[in-house]
């Protein structure tokens, strides 16, 4: 489930498939589509304004270093998902990355998510990666539970650390996941693992 194994595709828990592969530069444009289309209040959640061309710049200046490792899921060559790793490269958090991860609705609740958050963990590990940390919302669920089958636990409640589109102050959850606990779920997982590489 690395980056020994990108290119792949995905075939979706509806029989739709879609191709993870990491991100190149002539995606770009598309996923700036991708993250334009997204309903407000999914934007509102995001760490970045993702939506203009300075973001792109960027970003993919970070994915030129190795800061950030991309990969999008694509249903021809429209972005569905677009899921990457943050890690530092010096200083005294260099073993600690940071997976963020946002899928269009039209694909949610298909595996999707899990495909690519599975993914990135393997592709942590396999860089020598010692701690993976996930932020969420608290009414962000799905993505709770995505994290939940690969063994991420909770470690950190922010309360009334954000505040949505509706001016509601909501709790912040930081979950994370030693790779020292992370091999029993990501062997389970496999066992029942969907979406499932086509053929």
């Amino acid at each position: 489930m690395g980056l020994n194994t990108l290119p792949r595709t995905l075939t979706l828990q509806d029989g739709r498939t879609a191709e993870l592969q990491l991100l190149e530069v002539s995606d770009c444009l598309s996923l700036v589509e991708f993250y334009r289309t997204l309903p407000e209040q999914d934007r509102q959640v995001l760490k970045d304004d993702v939506t203009t061309k300075e973001w792109a710049d960027r970003f993919l200046r970070k994915v030129a270093t190795k800061e950030v490792i991309c990969l999008v899921a694509k249903d021809g060559d429209k972005v569905v998902g677009e899921g990457s790793l943050y890690r530092s490269m010096h200083g005294w958090t260099k073993h600690v990355g940071e997976i963020r991860l946002t899928t269009a609705r039209s694909h949610r609740r298909q595996g999707l998510g899990l495909a690519m958050a599975s993914t990135l963990v393997k592709i942590a590990t396999d860089l020598g990666i010692e701690k993976i940390i996930v932020s969420m919302v608290e009414n962000q669920l799905g993505t709770r539970r995505t994290f939940e089958k690969l063994g991420f636990q909770k470690e950190a409640v922010l309360p009334r650390h954000v505040k949505d589109i509706s001016g509601i102050k909501r709790d912040l959850i930081i979950m994370a996941n030693d790779v020292s606990q992370i091999w029993a779920a990501m062997e389970s997982l496999v066992q029942d693992y969907s979406p499932h590489a086509g053929e």
